[in-house]
Order: C-alpha cells, then sequence, then structure tokens
C-alpha cells in the first residue's frame, strides 16, 4: 500500500472514530476518490488501524483504565460489549458484504443524520452525569445500542452515545462510555480481522491479516505508520469532541451527516 495514501486513510479513521459520523463512510469514500483499488488488504487496514484509536482511548483515560480498585468498570465492559462479539461473528461475512456498497452507506449516513437532529429533544432530563452510577444492566443494554453500527454508515459513536442517553446518561457521561465501550469492542474486532478472519475467501489467494501485512516491507510500514498516526489523530479528536458535545449538542453533527450523505448519493450515482 502507498504510504501517503494510508497515512491519509489512517488521518480519516482517527478523526472520525470517535465521532457520530462514521467513520467507515468517510475511509470508504477518501479511498475511492484517490483511487484505490478496493483490496482485500485495504478493507483489513480500514479495520486494523482501529487499534491506533483504542490506544488514544487508554492513553486519554489511562487513570479510568488502570484503576483496579474499580472492578465493576471492568464488569460493565465484559458485558456491554458482549452483544457485538456474538452478533458480529454471526454475520461478518453480510457486514463485509455491505462495505463495499458506497450507496448503501451514504443512504444510512443520512438517515443517522436526520436522528441525530432530535437526539437532543429527545433526552432533557439526564441523571447520571458518570458511569459509577450506571448499573451493569445499562451498560448491557447500551452494548445492544452499539450493535446498530454494525451496519456501515450508522457510527458505532452515534449508536453507542444515543443508547447512553436513553439509559439517563449526560451526553458527557454517554460519550466517555462510548470511548470505554470502544476498546474492547475494537480490540476484538482488530484481533479477529489480524489473526482469525480469511481475507478474500471467494479469490485464488485468501490470507489472514496478519499474512498480507507480512506479504511485503510496503504493507508492514502502512500497518505500523497507520496506527501511529491514527493514534495521534483520534488522541486529539477525542480531547476536542467532549467540549463540542455538550456546546453544541447533537445538530451539528445531524446536518453534517445528512450534507455529507448527499454528497456521496450523488457522487457514487452519478460519477462511478
Amino acid at each position: 500500500m502507498d504510504l501517503f495514501k494510508a497515512i491519509i486513510i489512517a488521518i480519516i479513521e482517527g478523526l472520525t472514530e470517535f465521532l457520530p459520523i462514521s467513520s467507515t463512510a468517510h475511509m470508504g469514500f477518501i479511498a475511492n476518490l484517490m483511487g484505490m483499488e478496493e483490496t482485500e488488504f485495504l478493507k483489513m487496514f480500514q479495520v486494523s488501524i482501529q487499534f491506533g484509536a483504542i490506544l488514544a482511548v487508554v492513553a486519554a483515560y489511562w487513570k479510568k483504565f488502570f484503576d483496579f480498585q474499580n472492578l465493576k468498570f471492568y464488569y460493565k465492559l465484559a458485558f456491554a460489549v458482549i452483544p457485538a462479539l456474538v452478533l458480529g461473528y454471526l454475520f461478518d461475512d453480510k457486514i463485509e458484504a455491505v462495505l463495499g456498497n458506497q450507496i448503501a452507506i451514504s443512504a444510512v449516513l443520512v438517515a443517522g443524520g436526520i436522528v441525530l437532529l432530535f437526539a437532543d429533544s429527545w433526552f432533557k432530563n439526564p441523571k447520571i452525569d458518570d458511569e459509577k452510577d450506571m448499573s451493569i444492566k445499562k451498560a448491557v443494554i447500551i452494548g445492544f445500542w452499539q450493535c446498530l453500527a454494525m451496519m456501515p454508515g450508522t457510527s458505532r459513536s452515534a449508536a453507542s452515545i444515543i443508547g447512553g442517553m436513553t439509559q439517563g446518561l449526560t451526553r458527557k457521561a454517554a460519550a466517555e462510555f462510548s470511548f470505554f465501550l470502544a476498546v474492547p469492542t475494537m480490540l476484538a474486532v482488530t484481533v479477529y480481522s489480524i489473526f482469525v478472519k480469511t481475507w478474500g475467501k471467494e479469490t485464488p489467494n485468501p490470507m489472514k491479516g496478519y499474512e498480507m501485512i507480512l506479504s511485503s516491507s510496503d504493507n508492514i510500514i502502512a500497518f505500523v505508520v497507520g496506527n501511529v498516526v491514527a493514534f495521534i489523530v483520534a488522541l486529539i479528536a477525542i480531547k476536542s469532541f467532549i467540549g463540542l458535545l455538550n456546546k453544541y449538542g447533537f445538530k451539528p453533527w445531524g446536518w453534517y451527516r445528512i450534507i455529507v450523505g448527499i454528497v456521496l448519493l450523488i457522487y457514487f450515482t452519478q460519477f462511478q
């Protein structure tokens, strides 16, 4: 993979992974715009650089993740991630099939934007401002909400934040728990994509993710640099997002999704 293009994809991943705007839609469009062929390595790369974003969450909230006296925090994450692990494994092939359908992803981007326009008015009286005040049951419900993001274009962040708000969390608390939940979720997806999943089953040369990475020095460099770039950019995005969400709510993100989604629909239907 070309290093410059890998860096651009990683920047997009870092910027959009924790925002409610769908990293999948943005990476797919940018890759298409740069004329990148939709290879198995590209699809695996877009998933595997989430590892850098995971580390950004751990770095930003390291006191939380290494507070071993707060065992209930780990229980909440463990139980909340189960729905995504089970459903993700069962529907992996169907999810991969949609990854190449940019029109469907763009349409979902618009639909999700419409939902975000009304999200603030739906949840006006939040009562939980800290993860410590949330029950394991509520965490599991948020975990099921996160599963909506299995449809590419939905945004894992948007689904889990809204899920948190349905359980009485403030925007800040919901966003932070969405970040926390991303760590086991995305770690599992990354490990699966690199070490377990066989890519290109219908091609003459199916390979595991790590085999594709190790197949050339260019791929190794792209993978390493991509994760480093995703980590740095995601760290900046995480620190900025909470403040923006508290100040402006979801409506600006909703309009952004609608506008970008419409532009992408026009692009993919008229120029592809």
